[in-house]
């Protein structure tokens, strides 16, 4: 357990160096991945360790290539996206090595992380449950907000998120307190 609180402690001290601030001025990759680890707590209370080291490093560092470096289309988000996935698998397993992991339990944080295998290997669907859970509980009213005169873009993200998750992350997902403006497009995306 020993080199699991070390590796967690080095993924936060990584994601604390994160120049973007929340409000209350936090770094933000560092809120997110405490986000993470507290969903994962909570939906998947008996993970395995390396569960636990994708959950808290799949935004490790995020901000070091911004979405701007790629053309904004959907090609340019498709490609920022891999390259983030990575990037997020190559830096966790370098602090995992120093933590004293095995070449074989990096390459398995390094598959979660890139979300191999999705539909068809348990952990993998349960850290994209995770995710879902913590964009829907956190990330959602703002996203609303950002895009309040795209109704079809709103219905259309739910439905993705929705496809996304297992019958488990949907009966959690349908347990959050959410916001009333959530709670309604949801159910509209939902009855579609």
């Amino acid at each position: 357990m020993q080199r699991l609180t070390q590796v967690l402690q080095r993924i936060d001290q990584v994601n604390s160096e994160d120049p973007n601030l929340n409000a209350n001025g936090t770094p933000k990759e560092l809120t997110y991945s405490l986000q993470m680890t507290e969903m994962q707590e909570s939906f998947a209370p008996d993970a395995s360790e390396l569960l636990r080291i994708a959950t808290r490093a799949q935004h490790i560092k995020r901000w070091s290539i911004p979405r701007e470096s790629f053309s904004m289309d959907r090609i340019g988000y498709l490609s920022w996206r891999t390259k983030l996935k990575k990037f997020h698998g190559t830096l966790t397993g370098e602090l995992m090595k120093e933590c004293g992991y095995s070449q074989e339990e990096i390459q398995r944080v390094d598959d979660l992380i890139n979300k191999r295998a999705l539909k068809t290997d348990p952990e993998a669907q349960c850290l994209e449950d995770i995710t879902c859970l913590v964009f829907l509980s956190h990330y959602f009213d703002d996203f609303i907000a950002k895009h309040a005169s795209e109704t079809d873009k709103l219905m259309e993200i739910i439905q993705k998120t929705w496809k996304k998750m297992s019958s488990k992350g949907h009966a959690a997902a349908l347990n959050l307190s959410l916001s009333p403006r959530a709670s309604e497009l949801i159910a509209k995306a939902l009855s579609k």
